[in-house]
């Protein structure tokens, strides 16, 4: 009874020595196409390794560091003798006809090896493509970022190879996505906020907004950045004080970058009184652009603008070509002082606000004060 209990259909141990048999059977009839398979596959193998060994040599002999050929050599080395050995394995496999059990372990394990070795690949590009940004930028803040970020994108890689590999060998793999869907979406609200910054920083160091050194404008502040971390940036404002701003409320305002000008605009405001003459006033925008000339700077327009309560405006606008702060404000001033000077020279007179007073008699003629000229107009003679 417990011999033919040992036997029963679906026993492993039944399993197994069918599946010997049937291994035997197939060695005993196949044998020299096993043979040349194996040879082929050695031949494939030897291949494989040798395109392998000369493309590595190639990649490491190539200079600089975190290059693309850097990266391409980085992904060869990691390429696994193994994983060559089961390509070259399952190339030859239909050769020899092995039995299905074989060819299905054959096929597993060639899909499973493939797999992981296509994750590692992607890894290395990811990992490589980031570390050579931020080499190019020599961010320090990448660099401390890098074992969280290959630990993501590792995490995230195998998790997608093990659903893969899963799915390969017949597993219903819908549960297990919706799970990590879920688990996933549990772990970003729980840290919803770190993840924001991680993110908004790996923002600006690849977008590159703004760099270390360089003074922006955020919101009502301009201040230079000292220092971009994972989760904060330190602004060191023009009056001295330390902003200490989360990299998610930073990029969620305008951001004005004073670094990359090559040129600044200034303008001017002009009024002259309305006793002047329209001869003077046709001569204005050209004295004004003469000036910003004679300066040395880039004239851009110069127009009447309208008329004000006590003044003739006029509007001046040129460009600096300087990005430095402090060369526009003294080439500013100096272009403001040759205006004055030149247009007083010239006989302009600067209006400024002012207000006249009339006074009447019930008549409507007027009475002390008033001008002189008015007077000998409107003042009746005495009678003795």
């Amino acid at each position: 009874m417990f011999a033919s209990a040992n036997r029963t259909p679906g026993d492993p141990l039944e399993d197994l020595r069918r599946w010997w048999e049937s291994s035997v059977t197939w060695v005993e009839g196949h044998w020299l196409q096993i043979v040349i398979a194996i040879g082929a596959g050695l031949l494939i193998y030897a291949l494989l390794s040798m395109v392998r060994r000369v493309a590595l040599k190639r990649a490491q002999a190539a200079p600089g560091e975190f290059t693309l050929t850097d990266i391409v050599g980085r992904v060869i080395h990691k390429t696994k003798s193994v994983v060559l050995a089961i390509i070259a394995i399952r190339a030859v496999a239909g050769y020899a006809q092995p039995p299905a059990v074989i060819l299905d372990i054959i096929r597993l394990v060639f899909t499973v090896a493939v797999v992981l070795q296509v994750a590692i690949w992607a890894r290395e590009i990811v990992l490589g493509l980031i570390q050579r940004r931020a080499a190019e930028g020599h961010n320090e803040t990448l660099h401390n970022a890098m074992g969280i970020i290959r630990l993501l994108i590792s995490v995230a890689l195998f998790a997608v190879a093990a659903i893969v590999i899963l799915d390969n060998m017949g597993v219903n793999v819908t549960g297990l996505v919706a799970g990590l869907g879920i688990g996933g979406i549990a772990i970003g609200l729980a840290a919803q906020g770190i993840f924001s910054d991680l993110f908004a920083s790996l923002s600006i160091i690849f977008d590159r907004p703004f760099r270390v050194g360089e003074t922006i404008k955020y919101d009502e502040s301009i201040a230079t950045v000292e220092k971009i971390g994972l989760k904060s940036t330190h602004l060191r404002s023009v009056n001295g004080e330390l902003l200490v701003i989360s990299n998610t409320n930073l990029l969620s305002k305008e951001i004005t970058n004073y670094a990359h000008l090559d040129r600044r605009r200034v303008q001017f405001g002009i009024g002259v009184i309305y006793q002047t003459t329209p001869e003077m006033l046709r001569a204005l925008p050209a004295l004004l652009e003469e000036q910003v000339k004679a300066e040395g700077h880039e004239f851009i327009r110069s127009s009447f603008l309208g008329f004000g309560d006590s003044s003739l405006n006029f509007e001046l606008v040129a460009d600096i070509l300087s990005a430095d702060y402090g060369e526009v404000i003294a080439a500013r001033t100096a272009i403001g002082i040759r205006l004055f000077e030149e247009m007083t020279r010239a006989g302009y007179d600067f209006a400024y606000p002012t207000q006249t007073t009339f006074t009447a008699a019930p008549d409507g003629t007027m009475i002390l004060p008033y001008a002189e000229s008015v007077t000998m107009k409107t003042q009746k003679p005495l009678k003795e």
